[in-house]
């Protein structure tokens, strides 16, 4: 191992806005089914495509609609 590192030429992580949170949700039954059959189709794992869509969801500002 060095002594001193030469981080001159480094640059920003560019992924750093896209830290991401553990967080625990009671998740209905049939959406969890649904995101796992798609996880079959997809090869995506289901969490990986619930976090998808909720992504998508706020970077297109959707608001639930009720009746």
């Amino acid at each position: 191992m060095l002594d001193n590192y030469d981080f001159s030429d480094s640059r920003p992580n560019p992924y750093v806005k896209r830290e991401r949170k553990a967080v625990t949700m009671n998740l209905d039954a049939t959406a969890i089914d649904y995101f796992k059959n798609l996880a079959a189709e997809t090869g995506i794992p289901y969490q990986n495509l619930i976090n998808l869509y909720l992504v998508q969801c706020a970077r297109e500002n959707k608001r639930l609609m009720f009746a």
